[in-house]
């Protein structure tokens, strides 16, 4: 069991409880799964970027990401239906909460100009997404052997009804929101 787990289980669970009075223990939210998105319009031109994206994606999550393919022909984009256009990951488990804790102690804080994330990335339903502008803020990635920065995003998906039963678990998890 890992650190983040105990402490949802010992303090965010009581906290949480006592603040939105549920009835049932199984009312109570709880961090369902995260999913790590990177998309890459320029794989079109240049495929071996998406195969490093691979690469990286897994060494920061731990886990082989599936490559994801367009849907749609775009004429203006040069995409054409089942084009390999970014690679993506989902952790639930012991992994979901490792990762979650590497991101609140050890990414976010090495962000340039950091001053918390944006509260209202909620999207109505409990769930929170957070679009990070280069990826070498996590330690896995060696600076000198990437070819170039990416982005990526990341979307926490919640068993919270609401943004606020959301935004609270996530405050009580320990994730930096700006005031």
């Amino acid at each position: 069991m890992s650190q983040l787990q105990k402490i949802y289980k010992e303090q965010v669970v009581p906290k949480l409880q006592e603040k939105f009075s549920y009835a049932n223990v199984h009312q109570i939210p709880k961090i369902e799964k995260i999913v790590l998105n990177i998309g890459l319009g320029e794989a079109i031109q240049n495929i071996k970027i998406l195969d490093s994206a691979v690469e990286e994606l897994m060494s920061i999550a731990g886990q082989r990401p599936v490559i994801t393919r367009a849907k749609k022909s775009i004429a203006a984009f040069k995409v054409r239906t089942g084009m390999p256009i970014g690679c993506m990951v989902t952790l639930r488990r012991e992994r979901m909460y490792d990762f979650l804790q590497k991101l609140v102690n050890i990414a976010l804080p090495r962000v340039r100009d950091f001053r918390g994330v944006s509260p209202k990335a909620f999207d109505g339903a409990g769930n929170y997404t957070l679009g990070i502008k280069e990826h070498i803020i996590f330690p896995e990635i060696e600076y000198d052997k990437i070819d170039k920065i990416k982005g990526m995003n990341i979307c926490i998906v919640t068993s919270a009804k609401t943004d606020n039963e959301g935004r609270e678990l996530l405050a009580l998890m320990g994730m930096p929101f700006r005031q």
